[in-house]
């Protein structure tokens, strides 16, 4: 594949995008927000990449100066807790039993998995379901498991892990922009200082 083609694939996928499941998911963050309710993210890989940056915009963009923030963890970014999971209970536990700590009905967990069939994402989307949660599935390919059990699914119409891992921040993106318009007006991120220049 070249470049080209990259982008292209890319670009006619974004089209694809099914636009009514991204205004979903901003309403299902608009009311996470305005509940207090926690936000959690999961993935591996590159999925778990995309889990960790989004936790982080959120966390910082979209929340700086408000007194009312978004409370959103990823799953994956304890390191030392998740390997000791693996190791003592099984991988196919690393993100469930985090949950049984923390989530509360009300919640949101997202999940990301290019297959949608990753075993230890579908174990805490299961969990999820069952206690209350708000579950949102993040997918590409076909979109197994994950895209038949998300109340709210992301699903990236193409062959493709990068271009899943694309348009996944592409969406995460789009909701952190609507957001920040609607709780912060015309004010970047920063209360107003916010300067490209310092990154």
């Amino acid at each position: 594949m070249t470049a080209v083609e990259y982008r292209q694939l890319l670009t006619e996928t974004l089209d694809r995008l099914d636009m009514a499941s991204v205004e979903a998911m901003i309403d299902c963050f608009s009311k996470a927000h305005a509940a207090g309710a926690q936000i959690f993210t999961l993935g591996n890989g590159g999925s778990g990449a995309s889990a960790s940056h989004a936790a982080g915009d959120f966390l910082k963009g979209a929340s700086y100066g408000l007194d009312q923030r978004f409370k959103m963890i990823c799953l994956n970014d304890n390191l030392p807790s998740m390997m000791a999971i693996a190791n003592d209970i099984g991988w196919d536990d690393i993100f469930v039993e985090p949950l049984k700590n923390f989530m509360k009905p009300g919640d949101v967990v997202i999940g990301l998995s290019g297959s949608g069939n990753s075993k230890n994402v579908i174990k805490a989307v299961d969990y999820a379901k069952k206690h209350g949660a708000t579950v949102i599935g993040m997918t590409g390919f076909s979109g197994g498991e994950l895209r038949r059990k998300a109340d709210i699914s992301i699903h990236s119409d193409a062959m493709d892990m990068e271009v899943a891992e694309d348009i996944h921040m592409a969406v995460f993106n789009m909701v952190k922009k609507v957001m920040m318009a609607r709780l912060m007006g015309d004010a970047p991120s920063m209360g107003g200082t916010y300067d490209a220049r310092v990154r």
